[in-house]
């Protein structure tokens, strides 16, 4: 059998497979919550470092991963029908699980503005009462910059602001570093750092590539010529970022992951990183923070002393509105490297068509680089190359992503940008305005696309019977100061198998439901109710999209606890 006829056979089985499942689907009320998600951080062997070929990746994500799935038939069905797959390693309440991936902080507990300012960081940066030697010279990226070992025998990479745009890449690099922290993400300590450069030593058999493309042993004379490239401060000091290494074994460090597949000799990795949620929503985060460039290499997977390996997010010198050597251009987020759709409307048009993005643009801050509040739409941004992960993105995956970017209050966004350590009057006032109104675009877009009522939990009724208990939740619109709650209206259905004990109820603007006190006749241990909720804004909206939460009442006590939600997409 060809390989081509077994593409399109595989394709069609699929495709009749997603038919019957669309078909035998039917609406009921009973909840089976999803299988608890076994802890990924369980003790394994040491898996072996892999490399990622950049140029073959870009290639294969750019052409043969759009090729697949144009030739995947369930999965364009799919998206037709709006029966996207879901992520696989949600928890009953559509939430994502602690794990070596993720952790949940701001969103479960808001983070003090002590801990926004420390981050993922341990100390406050190499040592500088001694020497730093440089032992490598980072020939990746855009950036300039080396490895260097403090006195402590602790390691760093060490990068430079480009000259005539200091700060630039440097501030970025801190400002995204905490904001991916705070969210739940796995980051490495990032520092800026003032030092004379009288410190560096040139280390044993240090190799580079030279002006003319060989590859020799670096020597005093060449260091000098690298540091003749370097914006200086007034008083002969230079500004850096320095990242602290993961662990000074580098026998522990296993290379990127990729954003789709899993690692074959990770026994922890069994769930497809292209349908991790954290991983898709991702992508509503870096469209906050214009993180355009999220390709595998920007990523390190670490084995940790405990004995698993941890998955970390890496080099945040491009974005906001750095590029790490130049301000960020001001196509980013509009185009792919290649876009055929764009290079079929220049043809079309026969280049007559003024681009968004193609007008005159003005930096105003030349150590935050090109960064706009206006003119981006949190769905159609466009990263250097196509991401599997977040290319599967669904809405409720966008929706947990949006929830992490507002979960941020503005004093937690000025005190993160003020770790950026501006200079420039008006600097770091303008980056916080820009990336508050950003936040608010996001968030205005993702809870209207579906229901934004979340936090579910029970309570005593105040002033009730004994055992009475209300239904209570949060609108996070309301909550989060994009939408009144004075104008917003809810309602509701309650059923118990097939009866209806309240059908279409009007609720107003309360964030409460009463559930029904005393125990029943005739009610089983499985006395599973279904509670349906909608919203609108205004008389004339159409109701919003249901959330269903699924309560067990307990058939002695009569008192109820909730199973889990659903939510409609």
């Amino acid at each position: 059998m060809s390989p081509v006829y077994t593409r399109w056979l595989r394709a069609l089985m699929l495709t009749l497979a997603a038919l019957f499942a669309m078909v035998s689907c039917t609406s009921n009320s009973y909840f089976k919550p999803p299988e608890t998600i076994p802890d990924d951080r369980q003790k394994i062997p040491k898996p072996k470092p892999v490399k990622i070929n950049i140029g073959a990746d870009i290639i294969d994500k750019q052409f043969s991963l759009q090729l697949e799935q144009s030739l995947d038939l369930s999965r364009q069905l799919r998206n037709i029908t709006g029966r996207r797959k879901q992520a696989m390693n949600i928890n009953a309440w559509d939430e994502v699980p602690d794990s070596s991936w993720f952790t949940n902080r701001n969103t479960i507990r808001q983070m003090t503005l002590e801990e926004i300012v420390r981050g993922p960081n341990s100390l406050d940066g190499p040592d500088q009462s001694g020497v730093w030697t440089i032992f490598h010279i980072k020939e990746e990226g855009v950036t300039l910059g080396f490895d260097i070992e403090d006195q402590r025998g602790d390691k760093y990479v060490i990068k430079f602001d480009p000259v005539g745009f200091s700060e630039m890449q440097s501030g970025a690099e801190i400002v995204s570093t905490k904001l991916f922290y705070a969210a739940g993400y796995n980051v490495p300590e990032n520092y800026i750092v003032y030092f004379d450069p009288k410190i560096l030593r040139l280390g044993e058999n240090v190799k580079f590539v030279d002006n003319m493309g060989v590859t020799r042993l670096m020597n005093q004379k060449d260091l000098e010529e690298i540091l003749g490239r370097v914006e200086y401060r007034s008083d002969g000091s230079l500004r850096t970022t320095a990242s602290k290494y993961l662990t000074n074994q580098q026998e522990n460090l296993l290379g990127p992951f990729r954003y789709e597949g899993t690692r074959n000799d990770d026994p922890n990795d069994f769930i497809p990183h292209e349908h991790r949620r954290e991983l898709r929503g991702l992508r509503v985060m870096a469209v906050w923070l214009n993180h355009f460039d999220t390709k595998a290499n920007n990523t390190l997977d670490y084995y940790t002393d405990e004995g698993y390996v941890k998955h970390f997010l890496m080099d945040f010198g491009s974005t906001l509105g750095s590029n790490g050597d130049e301000p960020m251009p001001p196509e980013i987020g509009y185009e792919n490297s290649f876009d055929p759709g764009q290079v079929l409307i220049n043809l079309f048009t026969l280049g007559f068509y003024v681009k968004p993005w193609e007008s005159p643009k003005v930096i105003p801050y030349r150590s935050i680089g090109y960064f706009v509040p206006d003119n981006f739409h949190p769905e159609k941004y466009k990263f250097i190359i196509p991401n599997p992960a977040f290319e599967n993105m669904t809405d409720r995956d966008a929706y947990w992503g949006a929830k992490l970017v507002m979960s941020f209050t503005d004093d937690q966004i000025r005190t993160a940008v003020a770790q950026g350590q501006y200079s420039e009057p008006g600097a770091a006032q303008y980056l916080a305005q820009v990336l508050i109104k950003r936040r608010d675009i996001i968030g205005k877009y993702w809870f209207s696309r579906i229901n934004c009522l979340d936090k579910f939990k029970l309570r005593e009724t105040a002033g009730g019977h004994e055992g009475q208990q209300d239904l209570c939740f949060t609108d996070m619109a309301v909550a989060t100061g994009l939408e009144n709650l004075d104008r917003t209206r809810y309602r509701y259905d309650l059923k118990h198998g097939t009866t209806y004990f309240h059908k279409e109820k009007t609720i107003g603007a309360s964030l409460y439901i009463p559930l029904p006190a005393g125990v029943m006749k005739n009610s089983s241990r499985d006395d599973i109710w279904e509670l349906k909720l909608q919203l609108r804004r205004t008389p004339d909206q159409k109701w919003s999209k249901w959330v269903k939460i699924f309560l067990r009442r307990n058939p002695d006590s009569g008192r109820f606890t909730i199973l889990g939600i659903s939510r409609q997409e």
